[in-house]
């Protein structure tokens, strides 16, 4: 028996694909300038996430070197 579960990932990949084609009709039926201040807030909103969790990450501590003559 060759079947797959149900939410398998070709399904997905589907779906996925169907929410992008439904975005772009509405990004053309919007016009020009909506889409490009759409595209425009989505950086910087992703560019805000970017940031707040760069900034949040703690700093490791510096590693001292130590340097060894050899004998």
């Amino acid at each position: 028996m060759n079947c797959r579960r149900h939410g398998s990932k070709p399904t997905l990949a589907l779906w996925m694909l169907v929410a992008v084609a439904d975005l772009a009709i509405l990004i053309a039926a919007a016009g020009p300038v909506l889409a490009f201040l759409l595209v425009a807030a989505l950086a910087v909103v992703a560019g805000g996430v970017l940031a707040f969790r760069n900034l949040r990450r703690p700093r490791p501590e510096p590693v001292k070197v130590v340097a060894r003559r050899r004998a």
